[in-house]
């Protein structure tokens, strides 16, 4: 099981919970895994999110590997011009 730490204006969708937890290796197993449990997420993460996996920020790599013991936060994707 992976630890992800939402932001705050989530947890609306998760019933209060700032941390849940999700069966998943890889980013793109845990967004998948998020929105089965929790699909008011979806149009969140369908819209792109930032993940930081041990203090390291992962772009757009679905494949980029989580252990079990990593630490996972979910941020808001900035956007602007």
């Amino acid at each position: 099981m992976v630890e992800v730490n939402l932001w705050s204006g989530l947890r609306r969708f998760t019933g209060g919970e700032q941390v849940v937890s999700v069966e998943a290796s890889t980013i793109g197993e845990m967004l998948d895994a998020l929105k089965r449990a929790h699909p008011g997420l979806e149009p969140f993460l369908e819209d792109g999110v930032t993940v930081a996996v041990d203090g390291e920020v992962i772009t757009a790599q679905h494949n980029a590997p989580i252990k079990p013991d990593s630490e996972v936060f979910l941020m808001q994707r900035l956007k602007g011009g």
